[in-house]
């Protein structure tokens, strides 16, 4: 791809995730989508079959997802929540909220004590579903992040068997969200309307 072609594609991409975010920003009623696209999710036999999971601590206008860590936990599930260390996202073993706090962006984070104890680190291989934020999404399984390639990064360290499910709003949903060599795809999209294959 010339390099006049991929400046045009990262313009394109920020123009939708400028639009994607406006409709997700205006939205009303974000708790109840959120708990309907969960009772979706935790519907799958893909969930179920799950013993170990990487879920996401909602901020802004995000599918909010920090209601459903009780259901977790009394499920027996090991949950692993991402954070921020320098350009790449870790994943902690949550066990109660206390362990967290505000950290980069506002954003709910393994407090610092936390995150020297060996044995609460996770790694990226021992996840077998990885619950996935984002933009903008389309059907073929794209996914447009923040432009910061985090979860691009974290994707690329899974198991190829772990199951990448992305939640969005469906809003967010675009026809087409171009995907770059590094982009890692979802294995399946849920909105609070359907589960996308």
């Amino acid at each position: 791809m010339s390099d006049e072609a991929l400046d045009q594609l990262r313009q394109r991409k920020q123009e939708i995730r400028r639009e994607a975010l406006g409709r997700r920003n205006g939205l009303a009623d974000g708790e109840t989508l959120s708990r309907r696209i969960f009772e979706k999710l935790t519907g799958l036999p893909e969930y179920g079959r799950a013993r170990t999971l990487s879920l996401y601590l909602d901020t802004r206008s995000e599918v909010r997802t920090q209601w459903l860590l009780p259901a977790l936990w009394a499920e027996g599930k090991k949950v692993a929540v991402p954070y921020c260390v320098g350009d790449e996202l870790t994943l902690f073993h949550l066990t109660d909220p206390d362990e967290l706090a505000p950290g980069m962006m506002r954003i709910l984070e393994p407090r610092p004590e936390w995150r020297e104890v060996a044995d609460r680190r996770v790694a990226p291989g021992e996840l077998d579903l990885i619950i996935v934020p984002g933009v903008a999404f389309d059907l073929h399984g794209n996914r447009l992040g923040y432009g910061k390639g985090y979860y691009d990064r974290l994707l690329e360290q899974v198991r190829p068997d772990t199951v990448k499910i992305a939640v969005c709003f469906a809003c967010q949903l675009v026809p087409s969200a171009s995907r770059l060599a590094h982009d890692v795809p979802m294995d399946k999209i849920i909105t609070e309307e359907r589960v996308y294959p």
